[in-house]
């Protein structure tokens, strides 16, 4: 199945047509009737054959055009978008030019097709990142007894309302039944909708489920092109999950206030916030890079422990976390960046 550049998109011209004319759609400098304008919105140039006066008042800052290619994860003509500034907006500007609705969208990927968990779009996408769109397949339901404490699943959400899969733990209760698979959205246990719900409040709930007690789960599988139909999918650690390719800007998607363009985080925020990530899987049964990378952020404007806690409990406080849970996220984020507790 061919894709990517080759395809037409029903609002735009080819990935390939698209780049020839503007080769660097997304990136430092961009050609715009004889000045150029810089990514960060900054003074312009003056044309050629021009001057500027000695003493001519900057120009008002401009905000960036970002314009981004995306395509739909089993196949469909390339599209732009843009004008987002958060996930949800993400997702309807992707369901908008494909005439599909917004809750179709299960999660995205960026620069690939398949059902990768280390290439998912979490709150940062580099400004040439392509965005893969995985939509609704088929609905399951499977029954689950619980013989062991936990369940061998990780989740995570997609910022938009649905929770899934992102790991199955090799050996454990889940990973023995076939039909359950990374990338599966988790719809209903028992009957009860969780659509809507966040991630670690779906992971509760299946820590809760007692032992020896069948229950059923709900899942929505993402739709699939030919070429990724093949043996079940599993998602297994990687030191590299979540990381953005240094040299990068991207654009940081935040769930509260305006997407903004950054540097690409540092060798220190990269290995802060896989160590964090590490941590909210042990603790709480989710990974998700985005708030791991909120963490990092606040623990670097903290000068304590108690600085920091109190910190969490200001802006994360509907995540409940455990007093030793964010004594280990201070000891972990102060041992990547070199200092003591």
């Amino acid at each position: 199945m061919q894709r990517g550049s080759g395809q037409r998109g029903k609002r735009g011209d080819t990935a390939a047509e698209q780049q020839e004319r503007t080769p660097m759609e997304n990136g430092v400098l961009r050609e715009t009737g004889g000045s150029r304008t810089s990514l960060e919105g900054g003074g312009v140039a003056p044309a050629q054959g021009g001057t500027a006066p000695a003493n001519a008042p900057h120009p008002p800052r401009v905000r960036p055009r970002l314009v981004f290619h995306t395509q739909l994860a089993h196949g469909s003509p390339t599209a732009k978008i843009e004008g987002f500034t958060n996930v949800k907006e993400l997702y309807a500007k992707i369901a908008e030019v494909f005439d599909i609705s917004p809750t179709e969208i299960l999660f995205c990927t960026l620069n690939t097709h398949k059902v990768d968990m280390l290439k998912l779009l979490g709150g940062q996408i580099g400004l040439e990142d392509f965005i893969f769109a995985h939509v609704r397949g088929e609905t399951k339901e499977v029954e689950v007894t619980k013989t062991e404490d936990a369940l061998g699943l990780t989740i995570t959400d997609n910022g938009a309302g649905y929770a899934f899969i992102k790991r199955i733990k090799e050996g454990s209760i889940i990973n023995r039944i076939p039909t359950v698979c990374v990338g599966d959205s988790i719809e209903a246990i028992n009957d009860q909708t969780i659509v809507g719900c966040r991630h670690y409040e779906v992971a509760k709930m299946l820590r809760e489920m007692p032992k020896a007690q069948p229950f059923t789960m709900r899942l929505v599988q993402p739709k699939r092109a030919f070429d990724m139909i093949s043996q079940r999918t599993r998602s297994t650690k990687n030191p590299s999950e979540g990381k953005v390719a240094s040299g990068r800007e991207t654009l940081r998607l935040r769930a509260k206030g305006t997407a903004t363009v950054e540097e690409a985080p540092s060798e220190f925020e990269e290995e802060a916030a896989r160590q964090v990530d590490d941590l909210l899987e042990s603790y709480m049964g989710i990974r998700d890079v985005e708030l791991a990378s909120t963490m990092v952020e606040m623990a670097k404007e903290r000068q304590s422990p108690e600085q920091f806690s109190q910190g969490l409990d200001s802006l994360l406080g509907e995540f409940a976390f455990p007093d030793e849970f964010v004594a280990e996220v201070w000891t972990a984020i102060c041992e990547a960046r070199g200092c003591s507790k």
